[in-house]
């Protein structure tokens, strides 16, 4: 029995290490950018998109579905290097298995 409240009491700790981590993740700005950093944008650790900056060369209202690709890679970038913090961060608790809705 002594274990079991011991084991317990493991659980809840890390529980509350991994809500801990959760929330640091929202602190945390992680930048992405496109076109030698023509555009760039920066996300949170909760994958929220903060900032998109477009440096003007990189307008040109000839070819707008350049500028569009543009900003569709910054913010993939970012969002990619987001996760990537995420699972590092993150499975430092679950050992590396994906659980559902955790992030």
């Amino acid at each position: 029995m002594n274990n079991m409240n011991q084991m317990m009491k493991q659980v809840k700790k890390m529980q509350e290490q991994m809500l801990k981590a959760q929330e640091e993740l929202g602190d945390k700005r992680i930048e992405g950018s496109a076109g030698g950093g023509v555009v760039t944008v920066q996300v949170n650790g909760h994958k929220k998109l903060l900032s998109l900056t477009i440096k003007p060369e990189a307008v040109d209202p000839e070819d707008v579905e350049m500028l569009q690709d543009l900003v569709l890679t910054a913010v993939n970038d970012a969002l990619n290097k987001a996760e990537e913090l995420a699972n590092q961060d993150m499975g430092k608790f679950t050992g590396g298995m994906k659980i559902p809705g955790l992030f």
